[in-house]
């Protein structure tokens, strides 16, 4: 879908041959008359092929109630046209205009706390809002039909960043919103007593009209009220999403529907897995976050966008040439990694690459964050490794429109159970959901192993080992299809605080591991949290924090494989594994940290015969993420290191990089591609 988009018109060069695309955010309203004709000049230079247009031009295209401004971005798609580059046409409804929040103030988002979130930034809109949608959906029609046959036009950008910070709404709109939501999911109050288990604390509701989201009380919310209003407030996005959506197809049916997605760093508020079957095609915007595990972070996302897109090819919508404006210290990128961050995120998946923005702007909240074309113009280092990008993408044309290899070693990332283990009121705040994924990713390609990030919706029958991190929410037919997967041959990975609850976020009684106990051979009778200067020492000589469980052997196939050698635990098991018919079943009760996963992964791998593909002096150092379609192979090969990298071995089509003697070798911070016929 993403390769072809390209196809839907001829460019200036009558090139229709599918190709990787390249582009960015185009934002000429920010801009004179006379810049744009040389913005169109330079992307060509640059290599661009489409740009995303009036993500925030709502006050611009209307900016009165009653007065329509259309001419302006005639002229700009007309321009776009002429100099062969495809637009990817922005709904412009992200940010509701002045004229409209001042006539009606109750579309204004609302705080937990009551307080009203008003305008002067972004997003200020609720979800649910009746008004809001009447509004935006006006706006919708008449984009949709005044550029339905415009030459340009290749997809439609539905608003933009849902969620990004207005996802949770506590106004008397939400509200409504909710206990509607409430009764197509349970169907009775009766039902939902139960499930939110209103006995406690005398929270028994007897009319739907006393039920409210989560607003500030006096002490813990109900825990299953906090999960539900999640659940709906990623699914109320996604029914605004839709509302656009089905507009767009009504009008323009053959052109692609798309919004882009944030899968990056703690942004949890949607339910990406759950959205990603209502778009044509899967987009994502990501940027980096400092830290030791940065580039890995890039990759994780990247990869899990792959995931969410069941593995077909996706759209880099947004990520950053340079630095950022949001992060308390924005670092500019060192040399090589434009190039390098961009290429990962084509090694797991991306069709396109894209950037906010294509210039710098002058002005405003994002005037310090970099563009293609910075302040400093196109005379800038900057500017010359965009049009490198650009060339490298247009070598790499080959794999477009090619899918991710699946790898052997799947990490299972469940929305559910990130929302509902960091909730209050549990035996530890400091878990960190993610970060327990990230580790053991990071530990992966510590190994030189490669790992698909897959959710619960993935078939885990192609995975010879799935690793899922405190999945901590489990329904009983998830339990049995683990349990399934285990005792046909597969070899399942779990950790501290799993199984522990099920949808309802009720507890899973008998002992912990709960829904998981009995294929794990384990019994749990309580947790045994550590605090957060506390640490504990394995058998095995790895440490372990945040937590420890005292587990008791539950079954005689259950062996042991570290114990805890300090602590309240001491001489009790750490991480065990339980023959499980024609696989197993292992369980880690604390966390290790990427140093100690690392040292343990062989060990967990090892009866599944798993192991890295890459030869012993690059692993570590070089990440493998691999590409196909029918025919041929991509072998996507990324220096995580300061060093050069010589690959003996991967010898072939080199399709990017440097050829050495019998191999590739990869300069500091490089990627190489190559090119091999598929097995």
């Amino acid at each position: 879908m993403i390769s072809t988009l390209h196809s839907r018109r001829r460019g200036a060069d009558g090139d229709l041959t599918p190709r990787l695309a390249f582009g960015a955010d185009y934002n000429p309203e920010q801009w004179p008359r006379e810049v744009w004709e040389e913005d169109v000049r330079l992307m060509r230079e640059a290599g661009v092929t489409v740009v995303s247009v009036a993500i925030f031009s709502w006050a611009r295209l209307q900016p009165t109630a009653d007065t329509w401004d259309f001419g302006w971005l005639d002229e700009v798609m007309d321009l776009l046209h002429a100099g062969g580059i495809g637009v990817d046409l922005a709904t412009a409804t992200a940010s509701p205009p002045p004229w409209l929040t001042t006539a009606h103030p109750e579309i204004l988002p609302v705080t937990a706390t009551g307080e009203t979130l008003w305008p002067g930034a972004r997003q200020h809109w609720r979800p649910t809002s009746p008004v809001f949608r009447e509004h935006a959906l006006r706006l919708v029609r008449e984009m949709a039909t005044r550029y339905a046959d415009h030459p340009a036009l290749v997809a439609w950008h539905v608003s933009n960043e849902l969620g990004c910070h207005n996802v949770y709404d506590y106004s008397d709109d939400a509200a409504r919103a909710f206990r509607d939501w409430l009764r197509a999911r349970y169907g009775t109050l009766e039902a939902l007593n139960h499930a939110w288990g209103t006995a406690f604390w005398s929270q028994r509701y007897s009319d739907w009209e006393q039920i409210l989201p989560p607003r500030l009380a006096a002490s813990h919310p109900n825990p299953t009220q906090q999960l539900d209003f999640k659940r709906f407030s990623s699914d109320v996005l996604k029914d605004y999403l839709r509302a656009e959506r089905d507009l767009l197809k009504e009008i323009t049916p053959n052109v692609p529907v798309t919004t882009n997605f944030m899968v990056m760093g703690e942004t949890k508020g949607m339910n990406y897995a759950d959205w990603a079957e209502e778009i044509d095609f899967v987009s994502n915007d990501h940027y980096v976050h400092p830290g030791p595990q940065s580039r890995d972070e890039l990759s994780f996302s990247a990869n899990l966008t792959s995931g969410i897109a069941s593995g077909r090819p996706w759209f880099l919508m947004e990520h950053s040439t340079s630095a950022v404006n949001w992060q308390p210290v924005n670092v500019a990128k060192r040399p090589g990694e434009l190039a390098r961050d961009a290429l990962l995120h084509v090694a797991h998946g991306a069709d396109a690459v894209c950037y906010f923005q294509w210039r710098q702007s002058a002005a405003g909240a994002e005037k310090y964050h970099s563009a293609m074309v910075p302040h400093a113009g196109a005379d800038s280092e900057l500017f010359r490794a965009v049009v490198e990008l650009g060339a490298t993408l247009k070598t790499l044309a080959p794999v477009a429109g090619s899918t991710r290899e699946s790898a052997k070693v799947g990490i299972v990332f469940d929305w559910d159970s990130w929302w509902a283990s960091e909730q209050d009121s549990h035996p530890t705040s400091l878990l960190n959901y993610r970060q327990e994924g990230l580790d053991w990713y990071s530990a992966l390609l510590a190994l030189g192993v490669r790992a698909d990030l897959i959710t619960t919706k993935s078939d885990f029958t192609r995975y010879d080992v799935l690793i899922a991190p405190v999945l901590h929410v489990v329904p009983a037919e998830l339990a049995k299809e683990l349990t399934r997967y285990a005792e046909q041959g597969g070899h399942l990975v779990t950790t501290y605080f799993s199984g522990v609850v099920d949808q309802n976020d009720h507890i899973w009684l008998g002992g912990y591991p709960g829904a998981l106990r009995e294929l794990l051979g384990i019994r749990v009778e309580e947790f045994g949290p550590l605090l957060a200067d506390e640490s504990v020492s394995l058998d095995d000589g790895s440490t372990g924090t945040l937590w420890t469980d005292r587990i008791t052997l539950a079954d005689d196939r259950t062996e042991v494989l570290a114990r805890y050698d300090s602590g309240d635990q001491a001489g009790r098991p750490a991480v065990t594994r339980r023959t499980a018919a024609a696989g197993s079943a292992s369980y880690v009760s604390t966390r290790l940290g990427v140093a100690g996963l690392t040292a343990l992964l062989p060990r967990l791998l090892e009866p599944a015969g798993v192991h890295s593909e890459l030869p012993a002096e690059a692993r570590g150092r070089v990440e493998l993420a691999v590409r196909r379609n029918d025919d041929e192979q991509f072998l996507f090969l990324v220096n995580r290191t300061d060093d050069t990298v010589p690959l003996p071995g991967f010898a072939g089509d080199v399709l990017y990089g440097t050829s050495g003697d019998g191999g590739l070798v990869l300069g500091p911070r490089e990627v190489g591609v190559v090119r091999r016929p598929s097995a």
